[in-house]
């Protein structure tokens, strides 16, 4: 059952955003940075805050933060490991960056370090790249950066945008993989195979080989500004976008890349397209998507019918749920308005009634 993660709390909604980053720990969606458009400018959102919203109680809470501060920026990259959200590259006042920071999500603290590698390079400055985590290792791929003129002419895996080229330097998007290790506190970028990804690829993480996943049925309109999120270890889950005409999408896929083939489904929240918005894998494989720009993000603040960004939580249902879930989403939906069902709270297993309780303390 998809839906609109309510929020009670009226007096603490963390604001509209794109281009922010976020990570779930347990029940609690951790999102930082991003900008804001208006008529006026473009805005980026403090970097020394952090916003986490309650997945049980619908309540968000805003944590302020310490440390080796990042700058306010949009297009950054995160991941959640070993109880830290790191963060790499994004866009600030100044342009791109290749720097990487770390949080401990756990301690309550929120104080950043930017790590120093001990070995190795970075990869290029660079911002809207992708990452994920395997064996404490953080695997880095693409992103739209800038390079010399030198560099570039010996890089097949960087795309030139040639309107961008300024004297020694060039933007344009890549193709390279980086890896940082974060026991070793190494930067390394393995040698892949030739084949570069245009479409759908998998890339193996131990032989670095790239290779192309062929569907074998309807395929999903071309789109960029999506989110691609692993549900299980056989399925991808695909929302929004922006298509080929510039037209925000609303529309919901899964991927089963053993059988290669391409499912659509209809959602409630098909009224709500969304692009360059976070997506992330919550408990029972649901996916929750936050944030992003309801309209083309380079018009927003141009036209006034354009609607901008949003700060709603989508939840979207990607398998059946277990019976355990089903009876706490049936009595906290009811509880309150049934006597009986009241009066029988305490005689519920332990487990079951903190889970109502969790559920039902979020009403106020």
């Amino acid at each position: 059952m998809d839906s609109t993660v309510e929020k009670h709390c009226v007096e603490l909604v963390a604001l509209g955003r794109s281009g922010h980053t976020a990570v779930l720990e347990g029940n609690t969606l951790h999102v930082w940075g991003g900008y804001m458009s208006t008529a006026e400018s473009e805005v980026f959102l403090p970097s020394d805050e952090i916003w986490l919203y309650d997945l049980e109680r619908g309540l968000w809470e805003m944590s302020q933060m310490s440390g080796e501060i990042p700058p306010p920026m949009s297009g950054t990259c995160s991941c959640f490991l070993i109880g830290h959200m790191y963060i790499f590259g994004g866009y600030d006042d100044t342009g791109q960056t290749n720097q990487l920071y770390r949080v401990n999500l756990l301690d309550g603290d929120y104080r950043w370090t930017n790590v120093k590698a001990e070995s190795g390079s970075p990869p290029s400055p660079r911002d809207k790249l992708c990452c994920w985590v395997f064996n404490n290792r953080v695997t880095y791929f693409g992103g739209y950066g800038h390079k010399t003129l030198d560099d570039i002419m010996d890089d097949k895996s960087f795309i030139v945008d040639t309107a961008s080229l300024e004297q020694n330097v060039g933007w344009g998007w890549n193709n390279e993989v980086h890896v940082f290790d974060t026991t070793l506190a190494s930067w390394r970028e393995p040698r892949s195979s030739e084949t570069t990804p245009s479409d759908i690829h998998c890339l193996d993480l131990e032989s670095w080989t790239w290779s192309e996943i062929v569907p074998i049925s309807t395929l999903p309109g071309g789109r960029s500004w999506h989110s691609l999120t692993a549900v299980s270890d056989n399925t991808l889950f695909l929302f929004g976008g922006l298509n080929v005409d510039c037209k925000p999408m609303s529309d919901r896929w899964v991927l089963d890349v053993d059988t290669k083939t391409w499912r659509e489904f209809d959602h409630p929240n098909n009224n709500k397209p969304r692009l360059w918005h976070t997506a992330s894998q919550a408990k029972d494989s649901d996916v929750v998507v936050f944030g992003g720009s309801c309209d083309y993000v380079l018009l927003v603040g141009t036209y006034e019918n354009l609607t901008g960004h949003s700060n709603d939580a989508l939840v979207f249902q990607t398998q059946p749920y277990p019976l355990f879930r089903i009876c706490v989403d049936c009595m906290a939906k009811n509880v309150n308005n049934c006597k009986m069902l009241q009066n029988q709270l305490p005689s519920l297993p332990r487990k079951l009634q903190e889970a109502v309780q969790r559920r039902t303390s979020r009403l106020i």
